[in-house]
């Protein structure tokens, strides 16, 4: 009997597995594998609560793999010389992969390429980054034009339905399971593909028509929270981009086809940061902005600390940073609100901000998050001018109109009247007596003068440009 082995990496799921099916279609059995890289587990940007999601990805697909007569496989070392063991010792004769065309990932595969029958197959994203172009071969660098490319493409197939059973892998000599440290904390994304499946009908029956109109509301779950499930692929980009085409299809009105056609739109963003990050593999170290590349940022040790404990004296940025901190994940806006401040406010390097948020986002995507933090700095690929500068204050009353979303995670605030709640140190000695909040002891005052810093910043770029 032919083996195949399917080298599982961000496909931690049977639906929807192209890799899978064709592994499944050459070989009468597939030998489920997932290596452990060292490179990986040791890189300054891992995070503990995402190896924590991944660890636990794995133990629900195992017994996903049990209930059909499979079981996963778990190594760890190199992969070229993990596979070269394990091609010996199963027999094998190809190994099926989805193609993740990031730097680290690519220069993997050709290295295992090199070696051994490594067939990559589509999957990561809806469509192969390397398939989107302009016609005379260059990139985009602009979304819109991306995006209408994007959307003009045809739709690459129906999802696959995930086996009803799976020939049991050959034996082989150990089954030992390599140890995996875990770091403690609060598990607020379950993991599995069952998990992120009823994430995305739920999404699908309650969220999608109004998200157009709640997705960059703070105080409202106006998003559909399965960011974490497609980083791994407990989820496919192709099943969210599915059931994005049928609730836009099936739309009773013109907001409900409003909210799918924006959530589509954010799909294609992810796969934009993707592309970038395919032909443009400078980004994760230098400004994609050639002329923003000698900005004179600043040290601010202490500043950084501040915001990154989520102690800036603004409410809304330091919610979203102790939203991060204890749960491994962010809403949108408040991503870029935080960025923005760190960036703009602070004059800090948009790198190490990036590089916190890979150390703590459960979602950490490496061209997502890149993207996300250079269109904010100001230096990607956004084309509007660098001088965006959010006002901490303005964007809390816009998307926290309450402050409910500050009272959640900064509770210092909860007696802190609606008036007061996005400018507390506004509040009156009596005022602040009277609620049991004073500012520069209960909660700090603002650590810079947002007027300030903002003239402060349009000159530093003024100056780098």
């Amino acid at each position: 009997m032919s083996v195949a082995i399917w080298w599982i990496r961000r496909d931690l799921r049977l639906g929807d597995n192209q890799a899978l099916a064709e592994a499944l279609g050459h070989s009468d059995v597939v030998l489920p594998t997932f290596i452990l890289d060292p490179k990986l587990l040791a890189s300054p940007s891992a995070c503990p609560g995402r190896l924590n999601f991944l660890f636990d990805g794995l133990e629900a697909l195992d017994a996903d793999l049990h209930r059909l007569g499979s079981r996963l496989v778990v190594r760890k070392g190199v992969p070229v010389e993990v596979f070269q063991a394990l091609v010996q010792e199963s027999g094998a004769c190809s190994i099926f992969a989805e193609a993740d065309r990031s730097p680290y990932a690519r220069k993997r595969d050709a290295a295992v390429s090199r070696e051994l029958p490594l067939r990559l197959t589509p999957g990561v994203t809806v469509h192969p980054v390397e398939s989107l172009h302009k016609a005379d071969g260059s990139a985009y660098t602009v979304f819109t034009p991306f995006s209408r490319r994007w959307h003009s493409l045809p739709f690459p197939g129906t999802p696959i339905p995930a086996p009803d059973r799976l020939a049991p892998p050959p034996a082989l000599a150990s089954l030992e399971v390599p140890e995996w440290s875990r770091s403690g904390g609060e598990v607020s994304f379950p993991a599995g593909e069952a998990e992120a499946q009823r994430r995305l009908e739920r999404f699908r029956s309650m969220g999608i028509g109004q998200y157009a109109d709640q997705r960059n509301r703070l105080d409202l779950e106006g998003t559909s929270g399965i960011s974490p499930y497609l980083r791994l692929g407990m989820l496919s980009a192709r099943q969210a981009e599915w059931v994005a085409r049928e609730a836009y299809s099936m739309a009773e009105d013109a907001d409900a086809r409003r909210g799918a056609e924006t959530w589509m739109n954010e799909l294609a963003w992810r796969e934009f940061y993707a592309a970038i990050l395919f032909y443009f593999p400078f980004v994760r170290r230098l400004a994609f902005r050639q002329t923003l590349r000698n900005i004179a940022w600043r040290e601010a040790e202490d500043e950084f600390t501040a915001w990154a404990e989520g102690r800036t004296g603004y409410p809304v940025v330091d919610a979203g940073m102790r939203q991060l901190n204890h749960t491994g994940w962010m809403h949108n806006r408040a991503r870029m609100l935080t960025a923005s401040f760190l960036t703009k406010d602070l004059l800090i390097d948009w790198r190490r901000g990036e590089r916190y948020f890979m150390q703590h986002l459960l979602d950490g995507d490496p061209a997502s998050n890149n993207g996300g933090w250079q269109w904010t700095a100001g230096t990607g690929t956004d084309a509007a001018p660098y001088f965006r500068v959010f006002n901490p204050v303005l964007q809390g009353k816009k998307f926290d109109s309450h402050g409910e979303y500050i009272r959640r995670w900064l509770p210092e605030l909860s007696a802190v009247p609606q008036a007061f709640i996005h400018a507390p140190w506004e509040m009156s000695k009596e005022l602040q007596n009277r609620v049991g909040c004073l500012i520069g002891r209960d909660y700090p005052a603002p650590i810079v003068d947002h007027a300030f810093a903002r003239q402060r910043v349009l000159d530093a770029y003024h100056r780098g440009y």
